[in-house]
């Protein structure tokens, strides 16, 4: 079994209050992801994502979620979660966000 700590993952994408640390385990990939409090994604996923059709949700420290695709993330505090999200897919979010698709 493979363990994983935040500061030994390389940095994918970093500024505007956004830090996100990817390393593929398998055919997923493990994310370490920082969002200041305020941080919006929307600009940066203009295009691919869009907000759940089931509306908003809020979530608090300790509990887990599942996302499907088409989800939006907004920080309304400062947050830092651990995502595992299957590889291919996350690629192409992590691509088209650097402007590289």
């Amino acid at each position: 079994m493979r363990s994983l700590t935040r500061p030994e993952i390389p940095v994918a994408i970093e500024g505007d209050g956004v830090e996100v640390r990817t390393a593929e385990v398998g055919d997923m990939t493990a994310s370490f992801i920082r969002l200041a409090k305020g941080t919006d994604l929307g600009p940066a996923l203009v295009g691919l994502l869009m907000r759940t059709p089931s509306g908003d949700e809020l979530y608090e420290a300790g509990q887990d979620f599942y996302w499907a695709p088409g989800h939006l993330p907004m920080a309304l505090d400062a947050a830092a979660y651990v995502d595992f999200s299957p590889t291919e897919e996350f690629t192409a979010v992590i691509r088209h966000i650097r402007g590289e698709d």
